[in-house]
């Protein structure tokens, strides 16, 4: 009669084989928190500007400094964390910037919008896109609309006015481009009387409807994060924009939502304005930007 014998299961790999369950599952455990507390520092270190002295950095983390110091050391080791000879101060090392370049690199505005169109068209039935700044003006990349869709003849592909849509204001607002300026003044010299007189009366000596307009996006922006239109781009369209920044805090895309302007809120109040910035936030941090309020002093 052959006799059943149980199989003996091998010990997981750095344990010692025969070991108790509970020794194991505390010595993972350990592993684990070990790495978390790494990873804690160095995220620290990065927010703290990817310099800081010890003290600094043990203050940020919650830890005291000795154990932070045996962290930074393994770090060290890896090229993930480098120390100033001269001020003692520690630094993110080279295999930390590799990363960070890497995931630049990965950093596409689009990529980064595109889950934030499907959302805004599930949760508010909205048509929305992102646009970034194109050779002719602000260009769409992307467009998602509802079941129901609003018709409007823009899609991917449509360049929109810098002067007349919320889109093109955002971009005519946050970029310091002599380009951008040039276009915008291009588009009001042969705009139709009628909206040329949308913008004239703004027009002071000190300056020009374009340079008053600018001036005026760029407060609304101050004030709500987003800008809006009614009816000035598209009859019967109103529209409702927020800037996208990259990791350098510079404009890089806007997310834009429209609808008929009957059934439209695009007030800065509005749940739409409200979605869009959240979702413009968003996007923007996973490009890398950080707002001025989050960045180290």
């Amino acid at each position: 009669m052959i006799k059943k014998t149980a199989s003996a299961t091998p010990a997981p790999a750095g344990t010692q084989a025969g070991a108790p369950a509970s020794a194991v599952t505390r010595e993972r455990r350990q592993r684990v928190q070990s790495a978390q507390t790494g990873m804690a520092v160095l995220k620290g270190l990065a927010r703290l500007g990817g310099r800081a002295s010890l003290s600094a950095l043990a203050g940020h983390v919650g830890e005291s400094p000795a154990k932070v110091h045996r962290y930074l050391v393994s770090l060290i080791e890896e090229g993930l964390v480098a120390q100033d000879s001269a001020t003692q101060q520690y630094l993110l090392g080279t295999e930390a910037i590799m990363i960070g370049v890497a995931a630049m690199r990965q950093a596409d505005p689009v990529r980064a919008a595109e889950s934030a169109l499907v959302r805004l068209r599930e949760a508010l039935e909205v048509t929305s896109f992102v646009a970034v700044m194109g050779n002719m003006g602000p260009t769409i990349v992307r467009f998602e609309e509802p079941g129901l869709p609003v018709t409007v003849n823009v899609r991917v592909g449509s360049v929109m006015s810098l002067l007349w849509s919320s889109t093109g204001r955002v971009f005519l607002g946050l970029l310091d481009d002599s380009r951008v300026l040039a276009l915008a003044q291009d588009e009001f010299a042969q705009a139709a009387p009628a909206l040329r007189a949308l913008l004239d009366a703004s027009e002071t000596p000190a300056r020009t409807p374009v340079d008053a307009l600018r001036r005026a996006v760029q407060a609304e922006l101050q004030t709500h994060r987003c800008t809006s239109v009614k009816d000035t781009n598209l009859k019967g369209i109103s529209a409702v924009s927020a800037p996208l920044f990259d990791h350098s805090g510079r404009l890089c895309a806007v997310l834009t939502a429209l609808g008929a302007t009957g059934g439209f809120d695009a007030s800065p109040a509005a749940p739409v304005a409200d979605a869009l910035r959240r979702e413009a936030a968003a996007a923007s941090a996973l490009l890398g930007y950080a707002p001025p309020a989050a960045r180290p002093a």
